[in-house]
């Protein structure tokens, strides 16, 4: 697979907000998203990138391995989760939550979304990865669609 497509498009930013999608895809090495998640992560290895996503990310990665009983799946989520460099996990704040209400109000976007839209935004990113076209209809971040870069 060629990923020229998300290293042009992540070579525009210097911070990014990763959607529960992304980390899903890392952990998992989905084979159809793994080269893609690939190039984003060795991107984030550079000292001048950073992404942002909230802790309700780890909440909605970990339902699967936790409903499986898969330990081990967890375990690796965690590896990464807590130690990949240039990740920051952000908890939700009033703030957030503000943001988030009244991103759900303007875009109609879920509950678990608008949190992951709104920290992106506070946080200062100027682009939002992810896998859900939903997230288009903000129009103050450049929504980077992995589904997009395959084509």
């Amino acid at each position: 697979m060629n990923t020229n497509r998300i290293d042009t498009l992540l070579g525009n930013h210097q911070s990014v907000g990763l959607d529960t999608s992304v980390v899903i895809y890392a952990v998992e090495a989905n084979p159809k998203y793994l080269p893609l998640v690939t190039s984003l992560l060795n991107w984030l290895r550079a000292p001048n990138h950073r992404a942002v996503t909230s802790t309700l990310t780890m909440t909605e990665a970990l339902v699967r391995p936790y409903r499986l009983r898969d330990l081990p799946l967890v375990k690796e989520f965690h590896a990464l989760l807590y130690s990949y460099p240039h990740l920051h996990w952000i908890a939700p704040t009033l703030a957030i939550a503000d943001q988030a209400a009244q991103i759900r109000a303007e875009h109609n976007l879920r509950t678990p979304d608008a949190i992951e839209a709104a920290t992106a935004i506070l946080a200062g990113t100027s682009a939002f990865v992810s896998n859900d076209p939903v997230f288009r209809r903000i129009k103050s971040l450049d929504i980077l669609l992995l589904d997009e870069m395959l084509q």
